[in-house]
């Protein structure tokens, strides 16, 4: 029974320390995404963070805990943005006789010579 309960506790004490490491990166993180936040500031924070550990990372959760989870919300919503518009444009992209079109104009005006055109065509069709 007695290793149980060693392997119990082992369980929980690394349960416990991936949780910190977890709120740890998650402060730092928020640390560096704060744009009000002055880099003097940041810096103390940091010191904080590697001095008493612990406490410091309590002490911003509590005090900083509401705009941490405002910028966490903000990067999240500006990442779905960017992925919405991502889709929408290259779901909208040209079909290659588009893009053939395009590089034949390109011929024709003297812009580019065959081989570059028989390069895009390629491009285009694969």
């Amino acid at each position: 029974m007695d290793s149980f309960a060693q392997w119990f506790w082992l369980l929980i004490w690394w349960f416990l320390f991936f949780a910190y490491l977890v709120i740890l990166f998650q402060i730092i993180g928020d640390l560096f995404r704060d744009r009000d936040l002055s880099g003097w500031w940041k810096a103390l924070w940091i010191i904080g963070l590697i001095a008493v550990p612990f406490l410091v990372a309590l002490i911003y959760i509590i005090a900083r805990g509401r705009g941490m989870a405002e910028r966490q919300l903000e990067a999240v919503q500006q990442a779905k943005a960017d992925t919405d518009s991502y889709i929408r444009e290259v779901a909208a992209g040209k079909s290659p006789a588009e893009h053939i079109t395009e590089a034949k104009a390109l011929l024709d005006a003297g812009t580019i010579d065959a081989n570059e055109f028989a390069q895009l065509k390629a491009k285009a069709l694969a």
